[in-house]
């Protein structure tokens, strides 16, 4: 039975919420080991000891808030961003030196992590509200701003402006990404459809439309309406809106003209199917099967797809070198490949015309066959000398067959 596709979303955004989860922490403990070793030079180091240790809580708490964009709330980051701004603020009360001697804030780096969250969250516009804040609590903190304050806070606004502007890009790439891959999934699925529906209720239509004829009277009416139904459902075919069906028989050739569902058949070996059993049905007294005497074992979705596009290539025969044609069917077991060639006596094909036969919505050749064998990694060739009959080659490679 046929899969359908899946696709698997991707996040862009997750690595760098995990990055800027550890970029919080080890800040963090930055700070707080700074003040550690420098704290015989503040003035009232019970303001940087309260500060530094709300700050840790405050980090430590709020860790699951900075593990995805959902739970980042615009409260949280009004909230860390004003504890930054406070730190930074609350510097020259606990050390008034520091307006003078350019020191690090109490908070040191890790208001950056404020910064970059807004970055994450909401994109380069958000970054540049955030860290324009954080500017201007720096330039008021330090009182005369020297050059490297200023250089400093540039830096900062810089930054965080790109990585908002990066975020943003990335967001659009993976929603892109994940439209295309939509598209490609269902592209694969209307084409198995569209091959179920030639393989099926397109010869149905076109069988009653030629016995209505032959008949005559209300029959010939029926197939009229028949061969209509048929040309609406080609239309709807060529563009992909079709419904799927899975059977069908192909009496003229003496065969049955199927697609197979995996559970259909027994396997030899757990996981596998035999070939032969599949191709076994076609064998009559216009086809004849030239099989290896052993297993011919592939996986289910590449043995019921083979045998699925050597019943298209049948129904070709049928249709286009006549009821009276022969066909043979040789199957070709070898280490790294099946092969399946399919050969009948008819007329052969037309330069130009499966190029015509496309543009007209009759798909057999296209999709039935090759779309078939693109799928499985394999390949379909077609030779056809007029007045020679024509061969189709099925090639299907083992090992890049599972879909």
């Amino acid at each position: 039975m046929a899969k359908r596709e899946r696709v698997v979303r991707m996040s862009v955004e997750q690595p760098l919420w995990r990055a800027l989860t550890a970029y919080r922490v080890l800040t963090m403990v930055y700070a707080v080991l700074l003040f550690v070793f420098t704290r015989g030079q503040f003035e009232r180091p019970w303001v940087a000891v309260g500060f530094l240790a709300v700050m840790t809580v405050w980090t430590l708490v709020t860790l699951p808030r900075v593990t995805g964009a959902a739970r980042c709330t615009k409260g949280f980051l009004v909230a860390d961003l004003t504890i930054a701004l406070t730190g930074i603020l609350l510097t020259p009360l606990a050390d008034a030196q520091a307006q003078t001697q350019d020191g690090p804030t109490l908070p040191t780096i890790w208001t950056a992590g404020s910064v970059l969250a807004y970055a994450i969250k909401g994109g380069w516009r958000w970054a540049g509200f955030a860290s324009s804040f954080v500017a201007v609590a720096n330039i008021v903190e330090r009182g005369e701003p020297s050059r490297d304050t200023f250089h400093n806070v540039l830096l900062v606004w810089v930054a965080s402006i790109a990585i908002g502007y990066v975020v943003e890009v990335a967001r659009a790439s993976e929603r892109t990404l994940a439209r295309a891959l939509e598209i490609e999934a269902a592209t694969r699925e209307r084409e198995r459809l569209a091959r179920d529906i030639h393989d099926s209720v397109l010869q149905v239509l076109a069988m009653v439309q030629r016995r209505g004829t032959a008949l005559g009277g209300e029959a010939a009416e029926l197939g009229r309406m028949a061969g209509e139904q048929e040309v609406a459902l080609r239309t709807l075919v060529s563009s992909g809106l079709v419904p799927a069906t899975r059977a069908s028989e192909d009496a003229s050739l003496g065969a049955v003209v199927r697609t197979v569902d995996v559970d259909d058949e027994p396997s030899h070996e757990p996981g596998l199917y035999d070939l032969r059993s599949l191709l076994a049905p076609h064998a009559g007294a216009r086809v004849t099967l030239s099989e290896p005497g052993a297993p011919v074992l592939l996986e289910p979705p590449a043995a019921t797809e083979l045998a699925a596009a050597v019943s298209a290539a049948l129904d070709n025969v049928r249709r286009h070198a006549g009821e009276d044609a022969q066909a043979w069917i040789l199957v070709e077991d070898w280490p790294d490949e099946v092969i399946v060639t399919v050969r009948d006596d008819g007329p052969g094909i037309p330069e130009g015309r499966l190029v015509q036969a496309e543009g007209e919505g009759r798909l057999g050749v296209a999709l039935s066959i090759r779309g078939r064998l693109r799928e499985l990694g394999g390949t379909a060739e077609l030779i056809s000398v007029p007045g020679q009959g024509t061969e189709v080659e099925l090639q299907v490679p083992r090992g890049k067959t599972e879909k």
